[in-house]
């Protein structure tokens, strides 16, 4: 295997069978070496291949200044997350994860903590990935002897989560999660209900809302599909759970500028309807 590019001692990119770059990883492997040199398979320990052009730039500019094992942690993290959330991940997590163990280790050697003032929201909203945030805390104090605050698994969660969006532009998860709190305690106080958080349909609610507060973050309204009709059974069978909404709409066109279309105000009703009616009061 030959060197197309050295980024450092412990990195380089190579070009596999078919032309495709390939960033590999060992200590030691581009030591005195430059392209055109053959690297020693054997000393190899890490292969990424990521798929998209300006992941693939962007990974390689990062890593240079990354030291080897925090490259590592990044892609251990990553890959028991793909394990234990079971959905596909755009590349850009090796990016934007990796460089934030990175920075977060590095900071907290230096004694500074960064406070994650959505921590208890991340933490109802993004279960599986905050649980993946405190399994990875726990390797970074096994593997560098560095014991990071849990808001560090808020931090890591809010990554995993936004790269589970499927999109190449990086969303704003902070934006998101703020939104489907706001709506959250409008329902909470206009019914003056507490969630039953392991609920089925609070699950849903929730679902339905990551996508919503991401379509408002995007400023992607929802298109109507003449469902004017539906529209009117809804809003006159479910009528506290309308009036609802119709808080919900004037909070949201007048803190966002997003106005909700009708089919957005009718799934929301019908979720509200259900996610009150399995709540205690």
């Amino acid at each position: 295997m030959k060197i197309w590019k050295s980024l450092n001692n412990n990195v380089a990119v190579v070009l596999d069978e078919k032309g495709q770059e390939k960033v590999v990883m060992g200590k030691g492997i581009c030591f005195k070496k430059g392209a055109g040199d053959t690297i020693d398979e054997d000393m190899i320990d890490k292969t990424f291949s990521l798929s998209g052009a300006e992941a693939n730039s962007k990974f390689q500019v990062m890593i240079k200044d990354v030291p080897m094992e925090h490259i590592a942690l990044g892609e251990e993290i990553i890959t028991e997350a793909k394990i234990r959330l079971g959905n596909k991940m755009n590349d850009m997590i090796y990016i934007s994860l990796i460089d934030h163990v990175h920075t977060s280790i590095v900071r907290f050697q230096e004694g500074i903590t960064v406070k994650n003032i959505l921590l208890w929201d991340i933490r109802r909203f993004y279960k599986d990935e905050y649980q993946v945030g405190l399994w990875a805390l726990e390797l970074i104090r096994e593997k560098c002897d560095v014991m990071l605050p849990e808001d560090e698994a808020g931090f890591i969660a809010l990554h995993l989560a936004n790269a589970q969006m499927d999109e190449e532009k990086m969303h704003n998860m902070y934006e998101i999660t703020r939104v489907m709190q706001e709506v959250l305690n409008v329902v909470k106080y206009h019914f003056n209900i507490v969630f039953d958080e392991d609920d089925v349909y609070y699950y849903r609610f929730i679902t339905h809302l990551k996508f919503f507060a991401k379509r408002l973050a995007e400023k992607k309204m929802y298109e109507d599909d003449d469902s004017d009709d539906l529209w009117m059974v809804i809003r006159e069978k479910y009528p506290d759970a309308f009036r609802c909404v119709e808080k919900i709409s004037t909070f949201i066109e007048k803190k966002y500028s997003y106005i909700l279309s009708k089919d957005e105000q009718l799934y929301l009703t019908i979720h509200i309807e259900r996610i009150v009616n399995k709540t205690s009061r």
